[in-house]
């Protein structure tokens, strides 16, 4: 297998692309190469098989969900109340529609996951890490709420994500605001106004 890092992050993310547009069967190598531009056999050069496409597209997308350093600062900054949940949590939903490609890939790579044992515990352990640190960056911030409201939340904002990703139409980006923040106000415990 071919190690240039680089070709290999273009492969991937040109993987990502191909699943989000023509789902897990359209996944194939000549597909990815020419999503990618590269010569025909470039990804089998890469790739022993398709399972470690599938796996590496998983794995990618997270890395590119991640919120960057100034993100995750920004959490400790400002009140920790009801409002700075909804900002963030806003901010979250607005950085994973942006990178719509990634999230409609994602949907394919958990429907694949149901036949494909390997990704399934690919996706499982990546989506049990995103889960376990949201809830840990959010109780070490201070802000309001606890382990189980962080995983209503993630498990509410996740499926308003899908309805806007795959039928924008649903929901005006006003509404997807307001849901947002009707989340959390409805998730959370009343501050004390003191």
């Amino acid at each position: 297998m071919r190690k240039n890092v680089e070709r290999r992050a273009a492969l991937v993310d040109a993987a990502i692309e191909v699943l989000a547009r023509d789902g897990a069967r359209g996944l194939t190598f000549r597909a990815v190469d020419a999503e990618a531009g590269v010569p025909v056999g470039t990804a089998s050069n890469y790739f022993a098989k398709r399972d470690d496409l599938f796996t590496q597209a998983g794995g990618r997308i997270y890395e590119r969900l991640q919120p960057d350093a100034a993100t995750l600062g920004g959490m400790l900054e400002g009140p920790r109340d009801l409002a700075r949940v909804t900002a963030l949590l806003t901010e979250t939903v607005d950085r994973i529609s942006a990178f719509r490609t990634g999230y409609l890939a994602l949907l394919e790579l958990r429907l694949e996951a149901t036949r494909r044992p390997g990704l399934r515990a690919v996706l499982t352990e990546r989506v049990r890490e995103d889960v376990e640190a949201n809830v840990a960056r959010h109780l070490e911030s201070g802000m309001p709420g606890d382990a189980t409201t962080v995983r209503l939340l993630y498990l509410t904002l996740n499926w308003l994500i899908v309805e806007n990703l795959t039928l924008p139409e649903v929901f005006t980006e006003e509404d997807v605001r307001r849901l947002v923040a009707d989340a959390v106000e409805r998730s959370l415990p009343r501050q004390d106004p003191r």
